[in-house]
């Protein structure tokens, strides 16, 4: 297996202290970068990245994602560029564009969700470069407005990273015209990577660049144990999961209808019902947990990140399914 010069780790559905807390290690042992989720109306990811900012150094921290619907770009471009101050300039700006039945629940009918990101992605950018931006699409509407931050004798000229976080072909292709990098998902199998690649490369193409220049960090879903079946059990709760929640992402990666279907009647809908998610987990089958996940001992774990790496993902972000993050942390730096 080839060496990986760039190690991340991303953090959800744990306390915020314990995310800063992880997030030093990480940092001590090298790790690249640390994201931190906005995906369920659990925590935000605004306020952990400033908490992460502010008690570590060295290592880059990104929200991975925050949406283009619940948020003005105008909003967006403000907060991010007073965590790129905060941060001494490494904040990274995950953006994405949600999800049903979410979305749905909290009253936004998400509509063009390609046309929404481009111009997202557009009027944030001359935002971060203290231009005054003029702008009229269909959802996003700027009128004389500039980022309005001095930093002592004269403005300072943001150049924070924008990654387009995407599941789909054609929000991958996008990502790859309009952004610097894409935050490719978790829960995928490494074949689905080779469809997202080309995706990702005839975007570049349109922008006139070549793939290279586009980052392609990836979430990975990783539970490890010396007990290689203890750690596949406790990843199949979050898999099936986002069976139930999600399945679009299992789409993408070839799961079939039939088990998504049984799955989403096993849990009683979402929120599931209460025990459903263990009901569904029991007909879940093991190979479905190891085709979209790094899960089993920590040898198990490394030769399915490199089996990611391989397929295009140029930084591996580690998300832990299991509560041994510092082990996690520690067995793959």
């Amino acid at each position: 297996m080839a060496p990986i010069e760039r190690l991340g780790l991303y953090l959800q559905d744990m306390y915020v202290r314990d995310m800063v807390r992880f997030s030093q290690i990480a940092e001590q042992h090298g790790f690249d970068s640390v994201w931190v989720a906005e995906s369920r109306l659990a925590r935000d990811a605004v306020v952990p990245v400033a908490a992460i900012a502010t008690d570590t150094y060295k290592i880059k921290v990104g929200a991975g994602v925050v949406n283009t619907w619940t948020r003005n770009a105008a909003l967006i471009a403000q907060t991010f560029a007073t965590l790129d101050e905060l941060s001494n300039g490494r904040v990274l700006l995950g953006i994405g564009a949600w999800w049903d039945p979410l979305a749905q629940k909290v009253g936004i009918e998400r509509r063009e969700p390609l046309q929404c990101m481009k111009e997202y992605v557009q009027v944030i950018r001359r935002l971060f470069r203290s231009e005054d931006v003029d702008f009229d699409g269909k959802f996003v509407k700027m009128q004389g407005v500039k980022l309005d931050i001095l930093h002592g004798t004269g403005e300072k000229r943001r150049s924070i990273p924008i990654y387009v976080g995407g599941t789909g072909f054609k929000m991958l292709e996008l990502a790859g015209e309009i952004a610097d990098g894409v935050l490719l998902n978790y829960l995928v199998s490494p074949k689905y990577n080779e469809k997202a690649l080309e995706s990702i490369k005839l975007g570049a193409q349109k922008a006139g660049r070549g793939i290279d220049e586009i980052d392609t960090p990836q979430l990975i879903a990783c539970s490890m144990d010396e007990d290689a079946d203890k750690a596949i059990k406790l990843a199949k709760n979050h898999v099936t999961m986002t069976l139930g929640q999600q399945p679009h992402i299992m789409k993408a990666s070839g799961v079939g209808d039939e088990l998504i279907r049984a799955v989403q009647e096993k849990m009683g809908g979402w929120p599931a019902k209460p025990g459903g998610i263990e009901r569904a987990a029991e007909i879940v089958p093991d190979q479905v947990v190891l085709m979209l996940t790094a899960s089993g001992t920590p040898e198990d774990c490394r030769k399915k990140i490199a089996e990611y790496t391989e397929a295009g993902c140029k930084s591996p972000l580690l998300l832990p399914l299991s509560a041994n993050v510092e082990y996690i942390v520690k067995s793959l730096a």
